[in-house]
């Protein structure tokens, strides 16, 4: 029987190649956050099964968790998410942090679903989070931020759209205006954050199983679809615009607008799909054609942390998957395609023997990054696997170049060549690669 060489479904192999872009991301993102006062933490990839049974949602935790009964007898999940372990580790220490806390990670998450693009099994995921302010400072905050990451990425606002809405006004909504009970209320919000799924007509169906006869009779049906149809806040009924989250949408609007964030705007759809939301809540879409499809989001979720027997403390944090950002990076030309860091690839013209480590390990000592050819190949073949190793020099190290002290640094772009020692070698080597970086930019 032959051994499969493909990854599990949903999963992907890293080689170099991949390794090397994955990188570049991620070092971007933490040079961002990192600029925000965030600092990064980790947590294990096992928690008990029962952290995501308290708020995660039945969707989470029955269909798409990998989850077993470990030798101890122990429910057991490997994660789905971050969430709940951040807030887990802020209840453990909560009185000894010091707040504000601005915490992120880039785990990776396993959920089982059907793999599509930009939705795999195994996904890396940015996790920002604030904990400890209760205005709208912090939403705005990491709206700035989300805001900054695309662009630093090289995004212009032509490309993606930020969407907000406010848990609190659709509660306001649900009860005071349309007057469903508690399971109404979570089936139509439930129903609303598949909206953008499915068919208008499917849309109007869902409506119609969740209200009583007499709700539909009386008119909510219509109703409630001139609300859900709103583009924007002064289209909300007038009784709406005086509660507090109504004024909070407004105040985080005008003050995006102030920051030259033009393209954020308030939508009524907007839900998220853990039941942990309990305030305003936001999406990143993609203006693609090709993609145009929610991309990330977060919001406030104050009383996840409560949940671990402890003083709540509000909060509120979102999550970027590394598949979608990679999707539009690639769908608007934005992704780069890193090279690998070696700077010199070292040629043997005869079997190696001692002295040649000792010359190459000098090199490294300089701070450059060198790989040996051992295969004992013609030097024609050995220059062949340089540039397939995307090298842009050569060194050739023979019996000869070690006895003068001086070796031949070959251009493997122009083909030429000099003469040097190895200080020079690694001063000439050193500027190469500050010009290959600047161009890189």
């Amino acid at each position: 029987m032959n051994l499969p060489t493909q990854p599990y479904k949903g999963a992907r192999d890293f080689y170099p190649e991949d390794k090397r872009l994955q990188d570049y991301l991620f070092q971007t993102i933490r040079r961002v956050v990192a600029s925000y006062g965030y600092e990064e933490y980790n947590a294990p990839i096992l928690e008990p099964l029962e952290l995501y049974k308290a708020k995660s949602g039945n969707e989470i935790v029955n269909e798409q968790t990998y989850s077993f009964t470990d030798r101890g007898g122990r429910e057991v999940a490997i994660r789905p998410e971050m969430t709940p372990s951040v807030s887990r580790m802020v209840a453990a220490k909560r009185q000894q942090l010091a707040y504000p806390i601005r915490w992120f990670s880039i785990p990776n998450l396993w959920r089982y679903e059907r793999p599509q693009r930009g939705r795999l099994r195994e996904h890396w995921q940015l996790n920002v989070d604030m904990f400890g302010v209760t205005s709208v400072d912090a939403e705005l905050e990491l709206i700035i931020l989300t805001d900054r990451l695309y662009k630093t990425f090289g995004a212009d606002e032509s490309m993606y759209q930020i969407k907000i809405n406010h848990r609190q006004l659709i509660d306001y909504i649900f009860k005071e205006i349309f007057y469903l009970n508690e399971t109404q209320a979570h089936s139509l919000a439930k129903l609303i954050d598949k909206k953008a799924k499915i068919s208008q007509n499917d849309f109007i169906d869902g409506i119609d199983e969740i209200f009583t006869a007499d709700q539909k009779k009386a008119g909510l049906t219509e109703k409630a679809l001139g609300i859900l149809n709103c583009r924007s806040l002064s289209d909300l009924p007038e009784q709406i615009k005086n509660i507090e989250s109504f004024q909070q949408l407004c105040q985080v609007l005008s003050r995006c607008r102030e920051l030259s964030i033009a393209n954020i705007n308030f939508d009524i759809s907007i839900m998220r799909g853990f039941d942990y939301y309990s305030g305003l809540v936001f999406e990143v879409y993609d203006s693609h054609p090709d993609n145009n499809r929610s991309m990330m989001g977060g919001g406030r979720y104050d009383g996840l942390v409560g949940l671990f027997g402890v003083e709540p403390v509000p909060t509120v944090g979102f999550g970027l998957g590394d598949a979608t950002l990679t999707n539009f990076l690639q769908l608007h030309n934005l992704l780069p395609q890193p090279k690998n860091p070696l700077d010199v690839y070292v040629l043997l013209p005869e079997t190696a023997d001692r002295k040649v480590y000792q010359v190459v390990e000098q090199l490294r000592s300089l701070g450059i990054n060198a790989a040996i050819d051992f295969s004992g190949r013609k030097l024609k073949d050995q220059i062949k696997a340089a540039l397939k190793h995307q090298a842009n020099y050569a060194l050739i190290v023979g019996p000869k170049e070690i006895a003068n002290k001086r070796y031949t640094l070959r251009d493997l772009n122009n083909q030429s060549e000099s003469e040097l020692t190895i200080k020079e070698v690694s001063e000439a080597l050193v500027a190469a690669r500050q010009v290959n970086t600047k161009k890189a930019k």
